[in-house]
């Protein structure tokens, strides 16, 4: 599945921090079933790589399998292997987001200024992930969308939850990453599609 087709389906990112392999399927049809089509699984989960291999086996093409906290070149060799299209970091790393476009594969690097944003897209960065977005309110959201090429999309993370989407989606955000508000360790497979579900309800309704 294409980042542009997916991301219009439902603009929001499942972050799975420290997902099992065990229950990766389980939660992400959970999730798919919801109406998620992106997820990532950050590399500092327990052997991300199978929980990826595990996802990627049943739902590549119905779904953008990513990995997140992606923070060296090697790691995205690695990790395209596993069956991940999508590369998503806490920061912009050159190489990084070099090493992902020479795999073919979706980059989205962390970014908190302008000037952080610029040198992310001359890079090759497909989208922009706005980290943390507890210290990027919706008025600098705004701010960054009027200086950036119009295409350029922008995706805040960390601390997104019900509340405060309406927001940023007013300030120009084209997407959110959703991560402990959606899935955290230990909360059951039921208890996921319900969060799934509230976050599915409040994008649609609000858009």
């Amino acid at each position: 599945m294409r980042f542009d087709e997916a991301l219009a389906g439902l603009p929001l990112i499942a972050i799975l921090r420290g997902l099992r392999p065990e229950q990766a399927v389980d939660i992400a049809t959970a999730l798919f079933d919801a109406g998620f089509r992106i997820l990532e699984v950050p590399l500092n989960s327990p052997s991300p790589l199978a929980s990826i291999e595990r996802i990627a086996a049943r739902f590549t093409g119905r779904m953008l399998i990513g990995a997140g906290t992606v923070l060296d070149a090697n790691a995205v060799g690695q990790v395209a292997d596993a069956g991940a299209r999508l590369i998503v970091s806490p920061n912009f790393e050159a190489a990084v987001v070099h090493a992902t476009k020479k795999r073919d594969l979706v980059s989205v690097p962390g970014v908190a200024t302008p000037s952080e944003a610029f040198a992310a897209l001359a890079a090759g960065a497909d989208a922009l992930k706005l980290f943390p977005a507890e210290m990027i309110s919706p008025k600098v959201v705004r701010s960054i969308r009027a200086v950036l090429p119009k295409e350029t999309r922008l995706l805040p993370v960390g601390g997104i939850g019900l509340e405060n989407i309406p927001a940023y989606r007013e300030a120009g955000a084209d997407g959110f990453g959703i991560g402990s508000a959606l899935f955290k360790p230990g909360m059951s497979v039921a208890q996921v599609a319900q969060a799934a579900m509230k976050f599915v309800e409040r994008m649609r309704r609000h858009d």
